[in-house]
């Protein structure tokens, strides 16, 4: 007997039935196994990327003068000027004292005017005797109390940068090579153990111009106090003579020796 019909083409393939699907060029399977050229460039890439980084991060950390005010470049140059100035000065004066020294007869005589006045700059540094002079005074109004050690310790290094030769707090503290600030117990601002209250004052001894201009440098101490942290003000006066009486007592240094 004859097999049903429908049973011969169930046993036979049907030529409608769609083609068993291959796998297609690209796509998910071409990503996850690239080829040796699409390594080459993705190397390269990566290279290409570290080494925009190191450059971008090798420029920001350079000093950049390009967003200056041209006042303040003028700051800066008259600041530097008067900072060259000075060591000229010093290297005139130095080379007079070798010349005397040198001199023969009146060399013991020159020697002796040296040391004193060798004693007289070392005693004004080391604070121990009352000074006068030309300079600024500075009066710091901070009445939420935001003026931290870190904010008056940089200040006054940009004093110093700026030629200032003797410092004072609220006469009464004088700022020496041994000068700390901090905080106390209670929170409040100290420098050498001493609370300094508000209205801060600092007397600085130096050329009145150049000092005031390093003091309201932009990103100096006005702009600081000034800014929205703080949010206190700042009056700079010049003045003839500006005398500091506060003198520090020195201490016998318990391990150094001199040579």
């Amino acid at each position: 007997m004859e097999e049903p019909v429908t049973a011969r083409r169930g046993a036979a393939e049907d030529p409608q039935d769609p083609p068993e699907a291959q796998p297609q060029p690209g796509g998910l399977g071409q990503f996850l196994r690239p080829r040796r050229g699409q390594l080459t460039v993705a190397l390269i890439l990566m290279l290409t990327a570290v080494m925009i980084v190191s450059t971008l991060r090798s420029q920001a950390e350079e000093p950049s003068y390009a967003n200056l005010r041209r006042t303040e470049l003028i700051q800066l140059l008259d600041n530097l000027s008067a900072e060259t100035r000075r060591l000229e000065t010093d290297i005139r004066e130095l080379q007079r004292t070798r010349d005397e020294l040198a001199s023969g007869a009146e060399g013991a005589q020159a020697a002796r005017a040296e040391a004193n006045r060798r004693l007289d700059e070392l005693e004004i540094i080391a604070g121990t005797v009352p000074v006068h002079g030309a300079g600024i005074r500075i009066t710091i109004s901070d009445p939420a109390d935001k003026v931290s050690p870190e904010l008056l310790l940089n200040g006054l290094e940009e004093l110093r940068d700026a030629g200032a030769e003797v410092i004072e707090i609220n006469d009464s503290i004088r700022v020496t090579a041994a000068t700390w600030l901090g905080l106390n117990s209670a929170g409040l601002l100290v420098a050498d153990e001493h609370v300094v209250d508000s209205p801060i004052t600092l007397d600085v001894i130096g050329d009145p111009a150049t000092l005031e201009a390093g003091a309201r440098f932009r990103g100096g101490l006005v702009s600081e106090v000034e800014g929205a942290r703080v949010g206190g003000r700042v009056m700079i006066e010049q003045m003839d003579r500006v005398d500091i009486d506060s003198t520090v007592v020195l201490t016998e240094n318990e391990f150094a020796i001199p040579n």
